[in-house]
């Protein structure tokens, strides 16, 4: 018989707690089918609220008690020290137990991942877990990493999240060669911080599940002009959130634009298909779910304002990284890259470079 899978849901993180975590687990059920099952970790009372009037996801759920929570404005340090019995350190030691194949929380992003990185550690070879997500282009989805984990990194670590965001590209978006670009302010070698450069004499001299294709800039990244977009921690947050601020105010002015004129209204109503056809492509609950890639142990996060829908994407992303056997992937790629002779020569060559 086929193993089940396993999801751990911290139900007590984000903005609204269980009634959009069970919601969520009940949409990604009706996906997923019969072979998934869902721990839902938090104030029992809580849940079962919710849950109890849910008889097909209440057939496939378990419910583990806890009264202690971490709230969103809590400092990871103290995250880690008092929150040994809360809802998201118990959800997370269940995949470290194996009793759970991932976790799903909408709680304190950096609770989440100083807690995930602490238990879980990283995979062999990898020396830092990477926020990755994947986002809407005109040429089709990408996925991009670092979105925050860490603020600065070396070249042999920006190589090391090539490596995290190729597998992710061709074991669960199916592309059979990912390009990978790493972020910069030019597309000249002569241009960019010396880890940056460093990186890229890296990813030009070894074999790694992808192929190099060189900087990439800011505009380069709606365009899709590569699978998968390198930067550290500190740029990508950046980017992203000035990504997500740009689309919020295109949105408000076309509102605004549509209601300025009865013409305009009766245009908003003839557009009323390609409209609805572009805010479904642009949907960000589609691309809710941020992967701590690189930790051993699948673990998603979820935006902590998201309804049901937009969790049960997040939901969906940790189920895919488990049903492509994600880890077992990056594993043995890191092994191959780190084996080879022209890693440690451009690795020890970038050392050099950066020293001088």
């Amino acid at each position: 018989m086929t193993k089940p899978l396993i999801i751990a849901l911290d139900a007590m993180g984000g903005d609204f707690g269980p009634e959009i975590v069970v919601s969520a687990a009940s949409l990604a059920l009706a996906q997923l089918g019969q072979g998934v099952r869902f721990q839902f970790y938090g104030r029992e009372d809580h849940i079962r609220k919710h849950l109890n009037a849910d008889q097909a996801l209440l057939a496939a759920s378990e419910v583990i008690h806890t009264d202690k929570i971490i709230s969103s404005d809590e400092r990871p340090s103290i995250a880690l020290r008092n929150g040994k019995d809360s809802s998201m350190r118990l959800a997370i030691d269940a995949v470290k137990d194996g009793r759970a194949d991932a976790v799903v929380s909408a709680g304190n992003t950096g609770a989440l991942m100083a807690t995930a990185k602490m238990v879980l550690k990283c995979l062999p070879g990898i020396s830092r877990p990477a926020i990755a997500s994947v986002f809407p282009t005109r040429s089709g989805d990408i996925v991009m990493l670092d979105l925050g984990a860490n603020v600065s990194c070396d070249a042999e670590i920006l190589t090391q999240f090539a490596v995290l965001g190729a597998v992710y590209a061709r074991v669960v978006k199916g592309v059979p060669t990912p390009t990978v670009g790493l972020l910069n302010i030019g597309s000249e070698d002569i241009k960019g911080h010396d880890e940056v450069r460093a990186a890229a004499a890296i990813l030009s001299s070894i074999k790694f599940p992808g192929r190099y294709h060189g900087f990439v800039e800011g505009d380069d990244i709606p365009k899709g002009e590569v699978d998968v977009v390198v930067t550290d921690g500190f740029t990508g947050n950046v980017a992203i959130k000035v990504a997500e601020g740009v689309s919020e105010f295109i949105t408000h002015m076309m509102k605004d634009a549509f209601k300025s004129s009865l013409l305009a209204k009766l245009g908003a109503l003839l557009a009323y298909g390609a409209l609805k056809r572009m805010k479904k492509r642009l949907d960000p609950r589609v691309y809710n779910g941020g992967m701590f890639l690189g930790l051993n142990g699948i673990c998603v996060k979820s935006h902590g304002g998201m309804n049901a829908f937009g969790f049960s994407s997040a939901i969906l992303v940790a189920a895919n990284l488990v049903r492509n056997d994600y880890n077992r992937r990056v594993a043995q790629e890191i092994e191959q890259v780190m084996n080879q002779e022209s890693f440690f020569s451009a690795v020890a060559a970038g050392q050099g470079g950066n020293s001088a």
